[in-house]
């Protein structure tokens, strides 16, 4: 048995440690690079779609266009919620605190009434069914919530359309241009894992337990609540609101570079060079401004302010690199296809999901417990309880 004393002393917040073997893929902070198994995913956004991505995750190959189209059509069947679930939406929604929280709370529920039992008992085609019946029901669920937040009736999801269009399809009750779908689609396929970041270990730790998808999955959504994680997309675009013409570009952005605060939509964990999502999702959005005056100003703005911030900060900031992350254009490609404000976290979800699954379905082969050690820093023991 370890004690704490033979324990390892490792860096706050596990910056830079190994603490697990994936073969799911892998982010090469230094060169701008992250993968899908042996795929780049920025790569496989441009060329393929969703399931596709889907397929690689769960199976390990992607697939061709039999296995696309068998895919495809389990997810659809797996949007359906159960009536218990479906029954249950308008009180969570009553209940405040917007669709992403109410969306840990219904996915508990919708464990309880599909019957998942923990991932150690059961076998693993299994598990893979319990977390594709999951993930694909997540967009309904989060529709039906903002909807039924707005005063409107939810609706039931159509499984003619992919998955990106059939998620903006029951959140805005209008069927997206294939342009929107696709731009919505590549963003969801950009963000399906990054790996190891703080919601997709809490989903490994759980799993790591033998506990069941829906609690792992419950457990990541916690994790990505806070602002640090998935917070940030929506107060990316509140920056350029903020900003709002170009005049007023640079003493914004000298103000805040000055008084050291953050410029939200910047700057990167992992990433030392520019973030591939983000250069991807430029590129996304200025395809979207074409046909648009008013998209194509957000655009123009948005790509000023990129521009500015980098060159401001090298002038006052030397040695200090901050580029775009995948926040700052996801939050200007979701407005311009319709999405609410408060839909891009939840969005963000819809993809991530796929990867969480993934992961426990990876974790959930080692019947290891992930179990550290901490270092009791409080007054020394034992002393003496002192009487009342």
């Amino acid at each position: 048995m370890t004690t704490v004393s033979d324990a390892i002393t490792v860096p706050a917040g596990l910056k830079g440690v190994v603490v697990a073997e994936t073969s799911l893929g892998d982010v090469r902070g230094r060169e701008g690079f992250y993968h899908y198994r042996q795929y780049s995913a920025v790569e496989l956004a441009q060329e393929r779609g969703l399931e596709d991505v889907w397929h690689l995750m769960f199976e390990g190959t992607l697939p061709d266009a039999d296995g696309r189209a068998v895919l495809a059509r389990e997810v659809a069947a797996a949007r359906h919620l159960p009536g218990a679930v479906r029954d249950a939406l308008p009180a969570i929604a009553a209940a405040g605190g917007g669709p992403l929280d109410g969306l840990r709370t219904a996915l508990s529920l919708l464990g309880s009434a599909r019957g998942l039992a923990p991932v150690y008992d059961v076998t693993p085609a299994q598990r893979r069914q319990d977390a594709l019946g999951l993930a694909a029901a997540v967009p309904t669920i989060l529709a039906a919530l903002y909807r039924l937040g707005r005063g409107e009736q939810p609706l039931e999801p159509r499984d003619d359309l992919g998955h990106a269009a059939a998620y903006l399809a029951m959140l805005t009750g209008q069927e997206p241009s294939t342009q929107q779908a696709r731009a919505v689609e590549q963003y969801l396929m950009l963000t399906v894992d990054h790996g190891f970041n703080a919601s997709t270990f809490t989903a490994r730790v759980i799993a790591s337990t033998g506990a069941d998808l829906a609690a792992c999955l419950v457990g990541a959504l916690g994790a990505l609540s806070g602002p640090l994680h998935g917070g940030a997309p929506s107060r990316a675009l509140d920056t350029l609101d903020a900003i709002g013409t170009p005049d007023r570009i640079d003493p914004w952005i000298r103000h805040r570079v000055l008084a050291g605060d953050r410029i939200m939509g910047f700057g990167h964990a992992v990433y030392r060079t520019e973030d591939p999502r983000s250069r991807m999702l430029r590129g996304v959005a200025e395809s979207l401004a074409t046909a648009d005056p008013g998209a194509e100003r957000l655009v123009t703005l948005a790509e000023q302010v990129e521009r500015r911030v980098v060159e401001i900060l090298a002038e006052l900031k030397p040695g200090r690199e901050l580029h775009t992350n995948v926040e700052f254009y996801a939050g200007v490609v979701m407005a311009l296809c319709g999405l609410p404000r408060e839909m891009f976290t939840p969005t963000f979800a819809v993809a991530r999901v796929v990867g969480w699954s993934a992961n426990v379905l990876e974790q959930a082969r080692d019947s290891k417990i992930i179990r550290p050690s901490a270092r009791y820093v409080g007054p020394p023991p034992p002393q003496p309880v002192p009487p009342l």
